[in-house]
């Protein structure tokens, strides 16, 4: 397919600037594979729409204040945005503007209040981005929190007057060395509200939590003139026992196993065999 077939204009006054209040209030469109016509509802209908029996995967990575604002030892502005942590204060990252950075140039990194400062400096290119190395005595993962920003997309150009508004209700808390944390939010559930999370719980419709760390893959602009020729940059990800345990019952019952969004699709994609079954595992997509 080439990727101009996908062309469309989309009016930028119809890009919402804000999610809506409550979340589970956004309008939801119904596709149906029978050709149906198209119908349309609002997201708190989803219990209704719903069969009691189908299992719900969905991706519990948290975003992280991933974007850092800095400067190099000129005055240049940089902006960098952290995608995943190679080891202690080692980072892929992507840097803006990147042509004229250098390998072992100085950037200058500075929280939003000016308070906290910390120095980094790019040491090889990787594909579209570069391995950052930090300069600090602590792990730079712990000042994310003061130093860094929510890496909204580029088309949200309104600043959350909270940022909870850009992460799932579901979203995994923040343990581990190194947990699968994600630049950019597994959009398609940010419309999930408590309340709807139970009304889909009394309906009898199961849930299954996975988790994939969104990357680069999600900013990587497709380069290529077919879908078939673009590459997908890998991301990390962890399927417990239990979700492939609850996916193999559903498979056996044919009963429908539903992913919530394009992330978490991908894992089930990764790790599923020619039967739809899957088995527990953590690595890197395909």
């Amino acid at each position: 397919m080439l990727v101009s077939e996908l062309d469309f204009f989309l009016p930028p006054e119809l890009i919402a600037q804000t999610p809506a209040e409550p979340r589970d209030h956004s309008r939801l469109m119904i596709v149906r594979r029978d050709g149906e016509p198209l119908a349309h509802h609002h997201f708190y209908e989803l219990p209704e729409l719903l069969r009691p029996d189908d299992l719900l995967i969905f991706n519990d990575t948290r975003v992280i204040r991933a974007r850092l604002r800095g400067c190099k030892s000129t005055g240049a502005k940089v902006e960098a945005l952290l995608l995943r942590e190679v080891e202690a204060n080692l980072w892929e990252a992507l840097l803006r503007p990147s042509a004229r950075l250098k390998t072992g140039s100085e950037i200058e990194f500075s929280s939003p209040d000016g308070r906290l400062k910390c120095k980094a400096k790019p040491e090889i290119r990787t594909g579209a981005g570069w391995l950052l190395r930090f300069e600090s005595a602590d792990n730079i993962r712990s000042l994310l929190p003061q130093l860094g920003e929510v890496p909204l997309p580029p088309y949200i150009r309104q600043t959350p007057r909270d940022e909870a508004q850009y992460q799932t209700i579901y979203a995994r808390s923040e343990s581990g060395d190194n947990p699968l944390d994600s630049a950019a939010a597994p959009t398609a559930g940010l419309h999930f509200t408590p309340q709807l999370m139970a009304n889909l719980r009394t309906r009898g419709v199961q849930f299954g939590f996975v988790t994939l760390a969104v990357g680069l893959g999600t900013f990587r602009p497709i380069q290529s003139e077919t879908l078939e020729e673009h590459q997908m940059h890998a991301e990390e990800f962890e399927i417990a026992q239990t979700v492939a345990e609850a996916i193999a019952k559903q498979r056996e019952r044919g009963a429908r196993v539903i992913a919530v969004g394009t992330t978490a699709a991908r894992v089930l994609e990764s790790v599923g065999d020619e039967n739809g079954l899957v088995k527990a595992q953590s690595g890197v997509t395909q």
